[in-house]
């Protein structure tokens, strides 16, 4: 099983059947998601990160499909993923230890497509 794109594959109708019904909520979201995570004294990537590392602390499976996302968007590499995933085990314990593997294939996976996607911009 992927854990990053099937994920939020799973979750898309879901979200758009209630997102229909209460859109003042989910916009308010994306107006907090988009103030808390854009580029600040911290970057984008570094806060990305972090809530790759709350999300598996927080045993979201979404959580960390999203954050696995957006911190390969961002320009996270695999080392520094790995490392998130490692204070989220710190911080967790063993339940970090089961979300924090799943967590790092998501990423790896999010990480793998926006590299291909890099190289060839880069090409041209």
């Amino acid at each position: 099983m992927s854990h990053g794109k099937e994920v939020l594959e799973g979750l898309r109708d879901e979200t758009a059947a209630l997102r229909a019904m209460i859109p003042t909520v989910y916009e308010g979201f994306s107006q907090t998601h988009k103030a808390a995570l854009g580029d600040g004294a911290l970057s984008t990537k570094v806060k990305e990160l972090i809530a790759f590392g709350i999300s598996v602390s927080k045993q979201c499976d979404g959580c960390i499909a999203s954050h696995a996302r957006g911190a390969a968007r961002a320009g996270a590499t695999l080392e520094e993923a790995a490392e998130a995933v490692g204070v989220a085990i710190l911080m967790n314990g063993g339940p970090a230890t089961v979300y924090g593997p799943r967590a790092y294939a998501a990423f790896a996976e999010f990480h793998e497509q926006f590299a291909r996607l890099n190289a060839a911009k880069a090409q041209g």
